[in-house]
């Protein structure tokens, strides 16, 4: 395993070997055009999306490219995670087979809504006090 620390996440994709790259270079594009307003962050030494927390990580493993968008996404989209490998918080997507953009898109979409939510809660919950 890798010792190193990413401060970007250009650095991040850049210690990989280009076809990782370039799966990686996608699942980038995807959840930012999927949350535009989003700030990219290294967050546990891994690429994030961060709008007003952390919406989705993601990271090259050796067989799969993670994607951690937490764990409720994984329950409401349970339907059509079947085919992938998932864990409490994370989805595998093999690295030899495409990467599915529609479903990417619509769990950071997901996200989105879940942390303008919480947000919202959180700003309400200020203002009573």
């Amino acid at each position: 395993m890798d010792a190193r620390k990413y401060t970007t996440v250009d650095e991040y994709i850049a210690s990989f070997p280009p076809d990782v790259q370039a799966l990686l270079n996608e699942m980038r594009t995807l959840v930012t055009q999927a949350a535009p307003k989003a700030k990219e962050v290294i967050s546990y030494n891994m690429p994030a999306i961060k709008q007003n927390s952390v919406l989705v990580y993601y990271a090259a493993a050796k067989e799969h490219i993670g994607f951690y968008p937490t764990a409720s996404p994984i329950i409401a989209f349970a339907d059509v995670l079947g085919k992938y490998k998932t864990s409490k918080g994370a989805i595998q997507f093999p690295i030899d087979k495409p990467i599915p953009k529609k479903l990417v898109k619509d769990i950071v979409k997901y996200r989105l809504a879940e942390d303008a939510e919480k947000a919202a809660h959180k700003a309400a919950k200020k203002k009573t006090r």
